[in-house]
């Protein structure tokens, strides 16, 4: 097993040095997702630390060391590392280049400006951006700041660990998102180091699962592709700094598909009033579903960050609701005769549906003369108020499709 490059003593340093900078995040208890998760969970707010996640504090304790820097410092970034970097180098006087994949979040590309950085897009995924990044280095003697296998960078995300210590001193376990491995390695030290037997668990994205093929391989391996709506964590390739930290003090690592978390950010957002973006959401994700064994046990999961685009909550939200019954968009036929669409809407509201959108078109080509159809979408309670109202426009002489 390679050296391991973070201690305990390097954490406590980076902790001094994020005084005043980052924020002692809530550790909050939540009896809602304990109940569905069978364990008492105590959820770690990283989305409401400055710039929207954890980020922020590996990259000010890695730039706080730098001093001048000529050439600035230039990073690569799906969008919250990006963030962080931003904030840290304006704070610092350092100017900064961020480079990130061309599909990343407008919302992280703004924020990342507004922080003060030069933001270029470049490839699909952060592995792409990475490699730009480096160019970028060579051509302008800028200083490069990983964003996650850099010793500085874990230890800053290792405060995160202290302060779990500090707010929950008996908890059991402790659920980590996992990209490159830079948060969990950071916070298993500095748990592990002071509390053995504190269980570390890693979820991945099942579209990036880029740590879990590592250890189940006892190598690092580069992935093919990596393809999440956790961008945040959509990393082919871990560090090689950090794997050997998750090989030391990870328990273990788990994944979770898209559905999964898409279900959990739902969630998060509806029961708990927290904006969580996928990233952030996995650990609660293996929660909900069960993914492993904690019954009965105190849980913290990081939720590391808040960072998420509006039109995926969207979307998110929209399949939520189709997934539990409360949204339904049908289509039908009815008669082009004055009172037959009241009529359609009076055994609509009669099943006690709301209407949420209405579309009539007769001049369709495939629609048949004397007759219009009708495409209406609804606010239900559940999967049996649905097959109620379908039921019901049945008896009545109504064919109802149901519209995926």
């Amino acid at each position: 097993m390679a050296q391991i490059p973070v201690t305990l003593q390097d954490i406590l340093h980076a902790r001094r040095r994020l005084q005043g900078v980052s924020r002692h995040t809530p550790l909050e208890p939540s009896e809602t997702f304990s109940e569905v998760s069978c364990c008492k969970v105590f959820c770690k707010l990283e989305n409401l630390q400055k710039t929207g996640s954890f980020k922020l504090r590996g990259a000010y304790n890695k730039i706080a060391t730098l001093g001048r820097s000529p050439g600035g410092v230039v990073a690569a970034s799906a969008g919250n590392h990006a963030q962080g970097v931003a904030f840290a180098s304006s704070r610092a006087g350092l100017s900064s280049t961020i480079v990130m994949p061309e599909g990343a979040p407008i919302t992280k590309i703004e924020a990342t400006r507004a922080y003060g950085a030069e933001v270029v897009l470049r490839g699909q995924v952060y592995d792409e951006a990475f490699a730009a990044a480096q160019e970028i280095r060579e051509k302008t003697g800028a200083i490069f700041v990983h964003a996650f296998n850099d010793p500085l960078v874990i230890a800053g995300q290792g405060t995160i660990g202290l302060e779990l210590l500090q707010d929950l001193p008996d908890v059991d376990a402790v659920v980590v998102p996992i990209g490159g491995g830079g948060l969990i390695s950071g916070v298993a030290c500095a748990i592990k180091e002071q509390r053995p037997g504190v269980q570390i668990i890693g979820v991945q994205a099942a579209g990036a699962p880029s740590m879990l093929e590592a250890c189940r391989a006892g190598k690092i391996q580069e992935l093919n592709s990596a393809q999440t709506i956790a961008d945040g964590i959509a990393v082919r390739r871990p560090g090689d700094l950090t794997f050997a930290m998750v090989q030391k003090y990870v328990d273990q690592i788990i994944a979770v598909d898209d559905e999964e978390i898409a279900w959990s950010i739902l969630m998060l957002l509806e029961r708990s009033k927290l904006m969580v973006e996928g990233a952030g959401a996995v650990g609660m994700a293996a929660l909900i579903h069960k993914k492993c064994d904690l019954m009965g046990k105190k849980v913290a999961v990081i939720l590391s960050g808040g960072n998420i685009d509006v039109n995926v909550i969207s979307i998110i939200i929209e399949r939520g609701l189709v997934k539990a019954g409360r949204y339904l968009r049908l289509r039908t036929m009815i008669s082009d005769r004055p009172g037959a669409l009241q009529k359609l809407l009076s055994t609509v509201a009669a099943s006690g549906a709301n209407v949420i959108s209405i579309a009539h078109d007769r001049i369709k080509p495939n629609v048949p003369l004397k007759q219009a159809e009708v495409e209406i979408a609804l606010e239900t309670r559940n999967s049996q108020h649905i097959e109620q109202i379908v039921e019901e426009m049945h008896q009545i002489g109504y064919v109802a499709d149901i519209l995926k």
